[in-house]
């Protein structure tokens, strides 16, 4: 089964004549439908390495290997296309557009892949499945900040991504609405089989993922799968 392989994953900064070892040299799988939490402090090159992962950043060196395409040696172009087909991002932000209604901006990933009815009925069903159905047409300035999310997590699913990467999704809403969140993440996870990697500080909502990679100063401090939660 494809999933994601890093091999000696690393990137360098320079600063003037100091080197910033963002990320120095991580080497780990993640196989298709895991749930991974990445944690660590501020520093510790979590950001860096989902912004590899979602082919955001070329790395210094190493390999990078999604669905079996190697990936550090496609163009732009290339990397472009396999990032709108293959990479679904959700971030702390929601990064709605506010003109937009709820099924408008569930649909801009589409612009870049044009699956035409398909993609229409998918965002309809996305949109059904995040519960938000009665509020299709609605502009996010008149949804909750964990409505705007979920807008977020369906936009992220559209392209029928083989990778979801969630960046802090939950820092900006209440703890009740957290945990809903990452439910509904949950559950995705295990009914489309999606690969979710996601980054916290929080440790209550790490601690639901089936996998738990720590970093510290641009490396993998640890690394433990644990037993499977009770399905939600």
């Amino acid at each position: 089964m494809a999933g994601v392989r890093l091999l000696n994953l690393t990137k360098h900064y320079k600063r003037g004549s100091e080197v910033i070892k963002a990320l120095d040299g991580v080497t780990l799988d993640i196989d298709r439908g895991e749930f991974v939490a990445v944690i660590g402090r501020s520093g510790s090159g979590k950001t860096t390495m989902l912004d590899l992962l979602g082919l955001l950043l070329k790395p210094t060196a190493g390999n990078l290997v999604i669905d079996d395409v190697e990936t550090t040696t496609l163009s732009d172009r290339e990397r472009a296309h396999m990032r709108g087909r293959k990479v679904g991002f959700v971030f702390q932000e929601y990064n709605l557009l506010s003109g937009l209604n709820v099924y408008e901006n569930v649909m801009l990933p589409q612009r870049y892949v044009k699956d035409g009815a398909e993609g229409k009925q998918r965002a309809l069903e996305l949109i059904d499945r995040v519960g938000l159905s009665d509020r299709i047409k609605h502009k996010p300035s008149e949804l909750s900040g964990g409505q705007m999310q979920r807008v977020a997590i369906a936009r992220s699913m559209v392209n029928k991504p083989s990778l979801i990467l969630l960046d802090e999704p939950t820092g900006a809403v209440d703890t009740e609405t957290a945990q809903q969140l990452v439910d509904l993440l949950k559950r995705l996870n295990r009914e489309d089989q999606v690969t979710i990697v996601l980054v916290t500080h929080d440790l209550d909502i790490a601690s639901q993922a089936s996998r738990h990679i720590r970093l510290k100063d641009g490396r993998v401090l640890s690394d433990e799968r644990v037993a499977e939660a009770v399905p939600v």
